[in-house]
């Protein structure tokens, strides 16, 4: 089937497969690859992009679900060289380690501080609570969040 998605601000319109999820779709026909694939079944949150504004998994939506939709993948924050405000906290606050997790986490956190602009350290927790890190801990992850929403980080 032939899919149209404006993927981070840019119409796309390709073939493809019924079955083919968009986490494959982005990643594979689009070229997009720090959408990650980590688990299949929605466990680990590696893939999150947003679909139409709103934190999704993309390893277990079709393609073909998101036909009309707008997504925007990691790639699509950053204005030119300038990091997307949650990027840029991930950097400052060292919200990473392996950096597999980093794109679903700074999606998610974009799509938390959208619905919540002042969440505290428990509300980022909870709102991160679909993606794991095995890595870091989650603290430095808990503070770029709250640093990308304007709150002073306690050092």
């Amino acid at each position: 089937m032939r899919v149209t998605i404006e993927v981070n601000g840019r119409r796309t319109e390709e073939e493809v497969e019924d079955r083919t999820l968009l986490v494959h779709h982005l990643r594979d026909t689009l070229g997009l690859t720090a959408t990650n694939i980590g688990c299949d079944t929605t466990s680990c949150g590696a893939c999150t992009v947003l679909v139409d504004g709103e934190s999704v998994k993309s390893c277990t939506v079709l393609a073909a679900q998101a036909d009309g939709a707008a997504v925007t993948t990691v790639e699509g924050l950053a204005e030119g060289e300038t990091l997307h405000p949650v990027q840029q906290a991930f950097q400052d606050h060292h919200g990473l380690q392996c950096g597999f997790c980093t794109p679903g986490m700074i999606m998610a956190a974009v799509s938390l501080l959208e619905a919540n602009p002042r969440p505290t350290r428990e509300d980022v927790r909870t709102g991160l609570e679909g993606n794991l890190c095995r890595c870091t801990g989650y603290h430095n992850i808990v503070d770029a969040v709250v640093a990308a929403s304007g709150q002073e980080v306690p050092r």
